[in-house]
């Protein structure tokens, strides 16, 4: 190592590795101890890892979890309201692939795809909503009045058709059997229409000599009877095939405007009928007692 003087209090310093100028105090000698050793340069490495984000999807529940190794795995809720994963083994994915998946229950099912009023009261008096009677409270005061009906099926099955007709087409059922009541004298007959003709209601009966329309079956009867109040009480067109011969007649009488009360029927159903909805909805009433 070399000094040089460049003055009484600055020195320079030049090293192998490079030059320094410092201070001394004047006249001060440098000691042994005070000697600057060069060090050696550091060089800082920095390596930059990769950041590997790793994402996590909560399965829902219910839902599986399809691993890499082929192995499924199912999150199921335990009893203390958390979830555990359960695996599935390769029998239990068989049996779910060859066996095929449940049906609903068509009984089960909503009869009807549009929403329908529910009745509340035994005072209301509008065509569609739901019944209050029950099917044994109708075929009770059936039977007290005519122990012996004049029809093809039994009153109980009878019954059963037309709250399984009003109950698609979202008609009173109860009401529209006090109706048939009323139309044929409570199975009776005794007027233009013949108890062979499964006609429930005097549809196409215009006149004393004019008989009207024959049905083959007492369902189909029925389903004719609910058939032709939907056609007056709504513009929708039925869920079953139209069997009513003269449902088409009322919706190009009526066009978009409805009859939604029974006394609506007053003069239209029956005439005169100056109080034909009102003798109907009475005999309901009564069925409710039974």
């Amino acid at each position: 190592m070399k000094f040089l003087a460049l003055s009484s209090r600055t020195f320079l310093l030049t090293a192998l590795t490079g030059a320094f100028v410092f201070s001394l105090p004047s006249g001060g000698m440098v000691s042994a101890s005070h000697r600057l050793q060069t060090p050696e340069p550091q060089v800082e490495t920095k390596v930059e890892m990769p950041r590997v984000e790793e994402k996590l999807e909560m399965p829902r529940e219910g839902r599986e979890v399809r691993r890499p190794s082929g192995v499924q795995r199912e999150i199921r809720p335990t009893s203390e309201g958390s979830t555990r994963v359960v695996p599935r083994s390769l029998r239990e994915r068989a049996q779910e692939i060859l066996a095929p998946a449940p049906q609903p229950d068509p009984q089960a099912l909503p009869l009807t795809p549009f929403p329908v009023p529910k009745t509340v009261s035994n005072y209301d008096d509008s065509i569609i909503g739901t019944p209050l009677a029950s099917q044994e409270q109708c075929v009770r005061y059936l039977l007290r009045y005519n122990p012996t009906p004049d029809i093809s099926v039994t009153p109980q099955q009878l019954v059963s058709y037309y709250y399984q007709e009003g109950e698609r087409e979202g008609i009173r059922p109860d009401v529209a059997f006090a109706q048939a009541l009323k139309e044929t004298g409570f199975f009776r007959y005794g007027g233009t229409v013949t108890p062979d003709q499964n006609n429930y209601c005097g549809l196409g009966t215009t006149s004393t000599t004019v008989k009207g329309a024959y049905f083959a079956s007492s369902e189909l009867g029925v389903r004719a009877h609910i058939q032709h109040l939907l056609a007056y009480a709504s513009t929708r067109q039925p869920l079953e095939p139209v069997v009513d011969p003269r449902y088409d007649l009322v919706r190009s009488v009526y066009g978009e405007s409805t009859l939604t009360r029974w006394e609506d029927l007053n003069g239209r159903w029956a005439v005169p009928g100056t109080t034909y909805g009102q003798s109907i909805l009475s005999m309901f009433r009564a069925i409710l007692n039974e």
